[in-house]
């Protein structure tokens, strides 16, 4: 590879032909290549591309400048970006120069001088008199992973399946215009050259990616195993959390034996949509996958488990709490030092941490079990309690924040799903505009500032249309 190549002198011949030439030609524009030996290869890519070309030039007007132009097949020219130029003699320059990131690759590449007054030299040569070399810049420079990185799959007899170069933020397929060299048993597989490989025999499969020869073979991919089975202990399944596992945010990721097609099922039944090689779920159970490997299928299964807590609730959901009743709700658990939180109307209820709370209050009511020790866990349960409503048809239009209901309870007959329900500042701004209304307003503080808030509400029923007015106090 041209790497900072070391400058050598020129032979004795060659000088003095160009002194010679130079003597007979006074005025004749003459670029002369060094010799580069051990020229192999310009590998270039985003890690290095740094690469030098010295070359002796006569009669040229001062002021010229020179440029490094790589040649095709066809000697069409592609100019390389400009790093530096080193004046060795009055005479004699080094380029030190940069391969363009948009070359398309190829193994027969040449190298030449042109100056700015158009005058090109011949190629380059190294020692055996070689013009042509490869030329590549590598757009990506990584090991990458095919089979979701995977190192097993099973085909059955007469079946097959596709191994895939594996997508993501860092992968080569972000790169379209990239070629791949597949290979079985550390053979090259002609012919195959896309992201995707169909595999229909036993063997050992991995993939470079196709630099001509610049490829890298530290930069592949995994190896996948590929073997042939008919039975169903060939599908395994496992848990990217363990087993048990701890029930908390997404779940496990529960993995299959790579295949073709998949059907996953829990407690035997089947699970809708779940046809991915993958499953993520945060439920205990009997999981079972059906995989199609082409040809044939089987079966693979786990019983997961999980690490976390269970916890039950004692109040029945709509409870009616009559005036001036209490009730006390209970929650039961085998979490592990366990705390507890509890809401009315999605505001934390300050001071009751402990497993049970009497309300004497309706509303919307919420109690949060965490564990926060070993399998780091959280369980929810929410519920209403209705009340006594006032006589029917009577809208009340006192609000007392400090009593007992503490919220704008209107009569049943207007909790419904066709009835809507407006209620509008003095300054006009509408502060609530719901459908089957259950009484919880108003769930955010009041701004008293020196005299009680007065709001207008709009009952929109089927009956009719009722209006009046809201006074707040404290």
């Amino acid at each position: 590879m041209i790497q900072k190549t070391t400058l050598s002198f020129f032979k004795v011949l060659i000088l003095f032909s160009i002194l010679f030439f130079a003597k007979g030609n006074l005025h004749a524009q003459t670029i002369v290549p060094q010799q580069l030996d051990g020229l192999e290869k310009l590998c270039a890519g985003n890690s290095f591309n740094e690469f030098y070309a010295t070359f002796s030039y006569v009669n040229f007007p001062a002021g010229t400048t020179f440029t490094v132009e790589i040649l095709d097949s066809a000697n069409n020219p592609t100019a390389t970006t400009l790093l530096q130029t080193v004046d060795l003699s009055a005479t004699q320059k080094t380029i030190k120069f940069a391969v363009p990131i948009n070359l398309v690759g190829s193994d027969t590449y040449g190298l030449r001088i042109k100056s700015s007054q158009t005058y090109a030299s011949p190629r380059f040569r190294n020692s055996q008199g070689v013009t042509s070399f490869p030329a590549y810049f590598k757009d990506y420079e990584n090991i990458f992973s095919i089979n979701n990185k995977d190192t097993n799959a099973t085909i059955c007899a007469g079946g097959s399946i596709t191994l895939s170069v594996d997508s993501g933020t860092s992968s080569p397929v972000n790169f379209p215009n990239l070629k791949y060299i597949w290979y079985k048993d550390n053979v090259v597989i002609a012919g195959q050259s896309a992201k995707t490989l169909t595999v229909n025999a036993a063997g050992d499969y991995y993939a470079t990616i196709d630099y001509g020869s610049c490829t890298d073979a530290n930069f592949s991919s995994n190896h996948v195993t590929v073997g042939n089975s008919s039975s169903s202990g060939a599908v395994t399944i496992s848990s990217s959390l363990g087993n048990p596992f701890c029930a908390s945010g997404t779940g496990t990721v529960l993995t299959a034996t790579s295949g073709n097609k998949y059907q996953w099922k829990k407690d035997g039944a089947t699970i809708n949509g779940a046809t991915n090689r993958t499953y993520s779920t945060n439920e205990s159970g009997v999981y079972t996958v059906d995989v199609d490997f082409g040809g044939c299928s089987a079966t693979g299964s786990i019983n997961l488990q999980s690490n976390g807590f269970d916890a039950s609730i004692d109040v029945q959901d709509g409870y009616k709490l009559n005036e001036g009743e209490t009730l006390t709700v209970n929650v039961t658990s085998d979490a592990t030092s366990p705390t507890f939180e509890w809401y009315l109307n999605n505001n934390l209820i300050s001071g009751e941490t402990g497993s049970s709370y009497t309300l004497s209050v309706k509303g919307n009511y919420k109690v949060k079990i965490s564990q926060a020790s070993g399998c780091i866990a959280t369980k929810e349960f929410s519920f209403r309690i209705n009340g006594e409503s006032a006589p029917a048809s009577v809208v009340p239009n006192i609000i007392k924040l400090s009593g007992m209901n503490p919220y704008w309870n209107i009569p049943d007959e207007y909790k419904n799903a066709t009835t809507k329900v407006i209620i509008i500042s003095s300054n006009g701004d509408k502060v609530l505009d719901v459908v089957n209304y259950q009484g919880d307003w108003p769930q955010s503080n009041i701004d008293f500032k020196n005299v009680n808030p007065v709001y207008y509400y709009v009952i929109q029923s089927d009956t009719g249309e009722k209006k009046g007015s809201i006074t707040v106090i404290k």
